[in-house]
């Protein structure tokens, strides 16, 4: 029609009773072609009066455009998708290389709810992004640098005095097998830290242990592998039980080789002074509104810092993968830091001008009293004491459930496993449904619920899918090469039309770093499925060729559920 095609923008209908789609770029369009309104819409809709796309196209006052898809363009457009490499969803046209540093796991310590989020969200992004396209590595950016060693060394030294680490004569090879267990380890951790508090000459002492370590004590250099490959092996399989996994297990210790360099460029190239004792680069801008202090590259002792261990990493991550985007998935109670990080990054060209940096920040997890989510006692409470809480919570409603039902007969060892499945989806989609910014209730009660905008109701639509299917083969009965005919009801169409917004719902979520927008559209889904399963015979069909339709419409609606909470990390069990 000559019109602007951004004028052209279609949404999904507000009024469903009305139309499935509307397009209101004829108001907008009115003004910049000097027509009314109604008269660019009638336009339009002429244009499409032959269009096979849709049923009906009408223009109503004052220049809204409403729109029915064909019954048949909406059943092809199933087949195609059934057929098609991800479900029809267009890959990116240039892939990107992107590292996305979340976990932030500290070694020598376990795992507490407060590394939750992050492990659940930089996860489904990770995945997310995969699936559209990109090589995407993950990286957990372990906190193995600093104190916390010192601390470590100092108290195994007064108990083990004897150990070669601490023979500064010592040449031989030390041993292979650690001097210490993962729960020595996480015990020796918090009675360092409480002696610390209490006695300054022991504080001095890990201090010195650390900055000793730090400059290459060979003992202590020994230790500190060991402590690594105990905390790690443990990490894994923590993380491991969430589904959780990284390409890279690197810490701060990796990057302070890159270190030196660094802080020398920042000061030939005049980017660092020295400031109160300190070397800063400063990162204030004249747009900026609020005060932004300069980044402190070292302190006045030449010790370095977080915001150092950061910046070298991004110099190695640069060297070693050339990433075109590094994404942060960290408390947004950093994100002053990251700011000043960033800036710094960006002012030394220790990244090109093109290259995205991406700050994600997460509310708190709290508990309901709104406050952060703490043990009874008060203390942080351990991430895996939290799953087992969940795991049992799930395995007394599947019990339940079963008694219930009496003729379902699942062995103890399924139900176990059942549980794990569900208390997983219960956990990460509680997390995940909710805006990654936003702080949200860990209400268990709700989380475990089978209904509602849960993860166990999405599992539970899944399953009911899996047991039609099953119970259709297992009557001899095969749907191979049958089609998915054009809707034979409201129900069966509306179904249809969430499946198509499959592919522009993953680019979208994926474009704005958002797992919350496969969690809506998945209960979206799921209700419109459970609409149709409720309104329609599918086993007692009696018309062959519509059950065989039937039939492929329930497979296409598995394959987009379940890769759906695959991206976000979870999956779902075989019956419940």
């Amino acid at each position: 029609n000559g019109y602007d095609e951004n004028f052209a923008k279609v949404t999904l209908s507000n009024r469903p009773d009305l139309c499935e789609y509307q397009c209101n770029g004829a108001m907008a369009a009115a003004k910049t072609y000097k027509k009314k309104p109604i008269d660019i819409a009638n336009g339009v809709v002429e244009q499409l009066k032959d269009s096979e796309v849709f049923e009906e196209v009408n223009a109503v006052m004052p220049g809204f455009i409403n729109l029915k898809l064909d019954p048949a363009f909406l059943s092809g457009y199933m087949n195609g998708m059934k057929g098609a490499k991800k479900l029809g969803m267009d890959e990116v046209e240039k892939p990107e290389t992107i590292v996305i540093d979340y976990g932030g796991a500290n070694v020598a310590k376990p795992l507490h709810v407060g590394h939750l989020r992050s492990a659940v969200i930089g996860e489904a992004l990770k995945r997310m992004g995969r699936f559209v396209g990109h090589k995407v590595i993950g990286d957990v950016h372990l906190g193995d640098w600093g104190l916390q060693m010192g601390l470590i060394i100092e108290e195994l030294k007064d108990r083990k005095p004897e150990l070669p680490y601490f023979d500064e004569s010592f040449t031989g090879e030390y041993p292979e097998e650690a001097p210490f267990t993962i729960s020595e380890l996480e015990e020796i951790y918090p009675t360092a830290s409480g002696k610390s508090k209490e006695d300054a000459a022991y504080k001095e002492a890990a201090m010195q242990a650390t900055y000793e370590l730090q400059h290459g004590r060979r003992g202590y250099q020994a230790l500190l592998s060991h402590i690594l490959n105990v905390s790690v092996t443990d990490l894994k399989r923590n993380y491991e039980n969430l589904n959780v996994s990284f390409d890279l297990w690197k810490g701060e210790s990796d990057a302070q080789p890159y270190i030196p360099d660094m802080v020398q460029k920042m000061k030939d190239d005049g980017f660092a002074y020295i400031s109160d004792g300190a070397l800063v680069v400063d990162v204030k801008e004249d747009t900026d509104t609020k005060e932004i202090p300069p980044c402190m590259i070292l302190k006045s002792d030449g010790a370095s810092l977080y915001n150092t261990t950061d910046l070298a990493t991004i110099v190695w991550r640069m060297k070693d993968y050339h990433p075109d985007e590094l994404i942060y998935v960290v408390d947004k109670r950093q994100e002053l830091y990251f700011t000043q990080v960033f800036r710094c990054a960006r002012k030394t060209g220790l990244v090109k001008p093109e290259t995205g940096l991406k700050f994600l920040g997460f509310g708190t997890m709290n508990g309901k009293d709104g406050k952060p989510f703490k043990t009874r006692e008060g203390g942080v409470m351990r991430l895996q004491y939290l799953l087992e809480s969940v795991n049992e919570e799930m395995l007394k409603k599947i019990t339940e459930n079963q008694k219930a039902k009496e003729n379902l007969e699942i062995s103890e060892e399924e139900a176990k496993e059942t549980a794990k499945m569900i208390a997983l989806a219960a956990i990460k989609y509680g997390d995940l449904s909710n805006q990654a910014s936003k702080d949200y209730i860990f209400d268990i009660d709700r989380f475990t619920s089978f209904e509602g905008n849960t993860g166990p109701y999405i599992l539970y639509t899944i399953v009911r899918i899996k047991s039609i299917l099953n119970k259709y083969h297992s009557m001899g009965k095969d749907e191979s090469g049958a089609v998915i005919e054009a809707a034979h009801s409201a129900s069966e169409k509306n179904l249809m039309l969430a499946l198509s917004g499959f592919g522009a719902m993953m680019e979208n979520a994926y474009e704005e770093t958002a797992p919350h927008k496969i969690c809506s559209y998945i209960y979206e889904l799921a209700n419109a499925f459970n609409s149709f399963y409720h309104e329609t015979k599918i086993m007692s069909e009696e018309n062959e060729q519509i059950q065989k339709s039937y039939i492929r419409l329930l497979e296409l609606t598995k394959s987009v559920l379940e890769t759906c909470i695959d991206l976000l990390g979870f999956k779902a069990p075989e019956r419940m």
